[in-house]
């Protein structure tokens, strides 16, 4: 019996104007693996800049992806551990955990459809199928009015929760303007209403000291905020404390970080109540599913940090999908190209809830033409 093994691996740094951001450029880099068997399995990783983009396209098409040729994608772990080992001598973080994330994925990916189940089958079975979606943006802090009506949108389409921060501009992000801030709070929970649960993230614009994060904190809790998100620097341990012990509402944090020790480090601590995150840079769907499981142990719940392509929403829908601990599942509301160009059927939600993608692997059809069109190496 011939075993089903890697054959070849190619990489796309791509290029492309994300609506959601007032049309600025993102960066992504998308995995292809292909077996002698001439089956596919794709993978992402949310690399940010171009350079990044294309570091990690080298890391993986000349150190990363050579280790794994002739492998079994069946032996999810066996693989990551492998990329594991060469990534210490990268760094245990950043554009070299973009590249094990991105292969790590695309390997679930072939798993699943060699086994002819989708991932979250793989991963233990179905936990929920309730999945709540909430609209996750970067407001306006400028025009009230306009946000406004945006997020009476979202409840009008029948979002269950939205998140909202940042701002259009580093002048302009929230956290700059205490009296603005209020307001804006006041605004969107004046658009969605009492039974829309309304998620603030702070964003890495501002520098809050522990004093101002508590006393700006305070005030927006008559809006019965269901997390503030990463309010204080990454680093700042000491200032956890302090807000932790001082404020009711609960505290969203680790977007940053890299890995399954990063992770564990900050959810053993008791800062913190929902950690995030992001298949496509805490080392794919294996560093995803180990971290939370943990948080799982420790009473923590997860939202998954996924805004780039539709390969990274469906990783960590299917994550969602296999686990109990999940509080909201994060989507772009609108329509933009990695969401709504590269798969053949967007994930969307309808009612306020998202649906398991029940196909084998992801679940989604890659339109390779999409690929071709913002691919950086061909000018995009």
């Amino acid at each position: 019996m011939t075993v089903e093994v890697i054959e070849k691996i190619e990489t796309f740094p791509l290029h492309y104007p994300e609506p959601h951001d007032s049309g600025k450029s993102r960066y992504i880099t998308i995995v292809k693996i292909v077996t002698n068997e001439g089956r596919v399995g794709w993978g992402e990783c949310i690399a940010q800049f171009p350079e990044a983009a294309m570091a990690t396209a080298t890391i993986i098409d000349s150190g990363l992806g050579e280790q794994i040729i002739g492998e079994d994608p069946t032996r999810s772990e066996h693989i990551w551990n492998l990329l594991r080992e060469r990534n210490w001598w990268y760094g245990n973080g950043g554009i070299a955990n973009f590249a094990v994330s991105a292969i790590d994925i695309a390997i679930w990916d072939l798993k699943g459809k060699i086994h002819d189940m989708p991932i979250y089958q793989l991963l233990g079975g179905k936990k929920s199928d309730e999945i709540k979606a909430c609209a996750s943006v970067i407001f306006d802090t400028e025009n009230l009015e306009a946000t406004h009506d945006e997020f009476l949108d979202y409840k009008n389409r029948g979002y269950k929760a939205v998140k909202g921060g940042w701002g259009k501009s580093k002048e302009t992000a929230f956290g700059l303007n205490p009296d603005r801030d209020l307001k804006l709070v006041e605004t969107i929970r004046n658009a969605v209403g009492p039974d829309v649960t309304f998620a603030l993230d702070v964003g890495t614009h501002v520098a809050w000291t522990p004093q101002h994060a508590i006393e700006q904190i305070k005030k927006y809790e008559e809006y019965n905020i269901f997390w503030v998100e990463e309010p204080l620097p990454q680093f700042d341990l000491r200032g956890y404390e302090m807000l932790k012990s001082s404020i009711n509402t609960p505290i969203a944090s680790c977007e940053k970080e890299w890995n399954i020790e990063a992770f564990t480090n900050w959810i053993v601590s008791g800062l913190i109540d929902v950690v995030m995150p992001d298949p496509g840079k805490a080392e794919g769907i294996t560093g995803f599913k180990k971290i939370v499981d943990l948080a799982s142990v420790y009473g923590l719940g997860f939202t998954p940090h996924s805004w780039s392509s539709a390969i990274n929403t469906a990783a960590a829908l299917h994550l969602y999908t296999a686990s109990n601990n999940g509080v909201n599942f994060e989507l772009k509301p609108n329509p933009s190209p990695m969401q709504y160009e590269l798969i053949t059927t967007p994930i969307e939600q309808e009612n306020g809830y998202v649906s398991p993608l029940e196909g084998p692997g992801l679940g989604i059809e890659i339109v390779e033409e999409i690929i071709e069109k913002y691919n950086m190496r061909l000018g995009a």
